[in-house]
């Protein structure tokens, strides 16, 4: 598990080392887009090491706390590096912006069987500086009806 998180430092981005560790059938789950977490299996493994390269090249990862309990392992860490941009998304361009993760391994005989990631999405965009529209949400989702008399009629 070390090892996998070595290979995935921006100083070192070794994608190939970083699929060696996983079982033949292991897969990786947890950097997502928007239809949710994605996962990758076999020789696409690899290019999870790839995405975090090209979005935080310099990143590197502290390991807060590590927890065994028989082929489990639970790690919280943080990722830290320079968003260096820009990063297409679906409402445009996030420029570089200059200057909470956990994980949970499943290990069997020394290969990684399952890497679920979960990253604190909301931190990360509140220190990217893209916070949420929450008024823009609730509009799209509130019911027709809710508007049908706004000079304090009945509904």
């Amino acid at each position: 598990m070390r090892r996998a998180y070595r290979f995935a430092e921006g100083a070192v981005l070794h994608a190939r080392g970083f699929t060696g560790l996983f079982a033949e059938d292991g897969v990786f789950t947890g950097i997502g887009s928007r239809s949710g977490p994605e996962s990758y299996r076999g020789e696409h493994l690899g290019d999870v090491v790839v995405l975090m390269g090209k979005f935080l090249p310099d990143g590197h990862r502290e390991l807060h706390r590590v927890n065994v309990l028989g082929d489990v392992v639970a790690v919280e860490l943080s990722i830290r590096g320079i968003f260096l941009g820009p990063s297409e998304t679906p409402a445009g361009v996030i420029q570089p912006t200059g200057p909470s993760s956990t994980s949970v391994w499943y290990v069997r005989d020394g290969k990684i069987q399952e890497f679920n990631c979960r990253i604190g999405v909301a931190a990360m965009f509140a220190q990217l500086g893209v916070l949420p529209d929450f008024a823009a949400a609730a509009r799209r989702i509130r019911a027709p009806h809710d508007n049908a008399d706004e000079s304090g009629g009945n509904p």
